[in-house]
């Protein structure tokens, strides 16, 4: 399992809620979970009251816990005070709140699909296929996106293998590989595509088919690369990225010419995309 796959957001009535897998199981973020349930400015502190509350009564939430890295806010990885899905319950037990049933059930939900999903992955991807489908995408894109995570993945696993952990260092050679295949970083490619920067709009869900396979040819290019010249530093791999780059960006620029216009469009999926989103990390 790749660090996309590690670490997650789950969402339960538009709160976001991070998980880590952990011990082969979902670990979720215990204030996260209070966030959700309450209406609390401080969750961290209401977390705390009821913790003690808790304990005062025979109860020990979090007593068992573990602290798990999972990513923040700004994109870093901090040890988080996580629970399984019996320590969420006992969490939610000690909350009042309406919300208490369906999240009961959201939960459930979550940990049956991934249960589901591990001891047959093909589920994960008739799942995705499932909801790109119902955002009205084509059974060519959908096949084309599907490659692509494939692709990304096994890139991420590369990186790793050579030593690269951190969220920024993967956004660093990620851009590199955007930057040699079309001459914009995603961050760059957002503004073009006029998706709001700060949303979770998730760039490749809103490329056509040709932008998705240049894409996947720059990935798959540097991971070929790297593979083959293992670097045994981030400033080697950063380097690779940017020879895998500029293969996708030659062969970009050369489709260009023959087809007298250029790839990178200014459409985006935006209408057909408000209610959830899929896929790796752009950045």
């Amino acid at each position: 399992m790749n660090e996309a796959q590690h670490n997650k957001l789950v969402i339960f009535q538009s709160k976001e809620i991070r998980r880590a897998w952990h011990n082969d199981e979902w670990f979720y973020s215990l204030v996260d979970v209070v966030c959700a349930l309450t209406a609390s400015a401080n969750p961290t502190d209401y977390l705390k009251k009821i913790r003690k509350r808790d304990e005062e009564l025979g109860i020990y939430i979090g007593t068992n816990c573990p602290q798990v890295e999972m990513l923040t806010t700004s994109g870093k990885k901090r040890k988080t005070l996580a629970g399984n899905t019996k320590d969420i319950f006992r969490l939610i037990q000690s909350i009042p709140s309406k919300k208490a049933e369906p999240f009961k059930q959201w939960l459930a939900q979550v940990g049956h699909e991934r249960i589901q999903e591990i001891e047959d992955p093909e589920l994960a991807q008739e799942r995705m296929k499932s909801l790109y489908e119902k955002k009205g995408y084509s059974k060519e894109w959908i096949d084309k996106r599907l490659r692509g995570i494939a692709i990304r993945q096994n890139l991420t696993d590369e990186w790793q293998e050579r030593g690269i952990q951190e969220h920024k260092d993967f956004a660093i050679l990620t851009a590199e590989i955007s930057k040699a295949t079309f001459g914009m970083t995603p961050s760059e490619y957002k503004t073009h595509k006029n998706l709001p920067q700060k949303s979770k709009a998730n760039l490749r869900d809103h490329m056509d088919d040709l932008e998705l396979i240049f894409t996947m040819l720059g990935e798959r290019v540097t991971t070929e690369i790297s593979q083959e010249e293992k670097p045994d530093t981030f400033s080697k791999s950063k380097k690779i990225a940017q020879r895998g780059g500029s293969v996708a960006g030659n062969a970009r620029k050369q489709t260009e010419k023959e087809l007298g216009r250029k790839i990178s469009t200014k459409e985006n999926y935006l209408p057909k995309t408000t209610l959830f989103e899929i896929g790796e990390d752009d950045e």
